[in-house]
């Protein structure tokens, strides 16, 4: 059940849907902006009051601890650790999936609004789905719970100039609005 809450939390909060998986992960190359760090919180769409905490690992890592309920729900939190990647205007975070999906990556986008909320963004499976099926980028086509996703093989530098060329603007999809907690 765990292994099962774990892929939901990623796909559904994180990730908006069906995961799209990457072989390589995005170096660290910039901290993030200060106001990334903290606590966050938002009603997702099951009206479950979620609970987001995120703080500095390392030098290059922050972890990100997800409470359902309560912040101080430390017992049914998540803790995921992620990296943080800037490439051209975009804020991007590359987390390790367990080995038990594969060893993988998943990459997502952030940004932090002007009215202090941080809004996540997941990646469109179709989209990618449809680019390496044409062969535009390289990667294979997986089955995940049912559904079609991708995985995808290309590098780092391939990656980044897939999601920063404007043509590609789509790639991102709405995931999350968090809030600053106690606002």
């Amino acid at each position: 059940m765990k292994a099962l809450r774990v892929m939901m939390v990623l796909s559904f909060l994180l990730l908006g849907g069906c995961l799209v998986v990457f072989r390589e992960p995005l170096p660290a190359n910039e901290q993030p902006p200060m106001a990334l760090l903290g606590e966050w919180s938002r009603t997702n769409e099951w009206g479950e009051q979620m609970f987001l905490d995120i703080s500095r690992a390392s030098a290059s890592s922050f972890n990100a601890r997800l409470m359902t309920g309560s912040p101080d729900n430390l017992e049914g939190a998540e803790e995921y650790t992620f990296s943080i990647n800037r490439s051209g205007h975009r804020w991007y975070f590359s987390m390790p999936l367990p080995k038990r999906f594969g060893a993988n990556f998943a990459l997502g986008g952030f940004e932090i609004s002007s009215r202090n909320e941080l809004i996540l963004y997941s990646l469109d499976d179709e989209l990618f789905v449809e680019q390496v099926k044409a062969g535009r980028l390289p990667g294979q086509v997986v089955e995940v719970a049912g559904e079609e996703s991708a995985l995808i093989t290309a590098t780092t530098a391939q990656v980044l100039a897939f999601l920063n060329d404007p043509a590609n603007s789509d790639a991102f999809v709405e995931a999350g609005r968090f809030q600053r907690s106690n606002q």
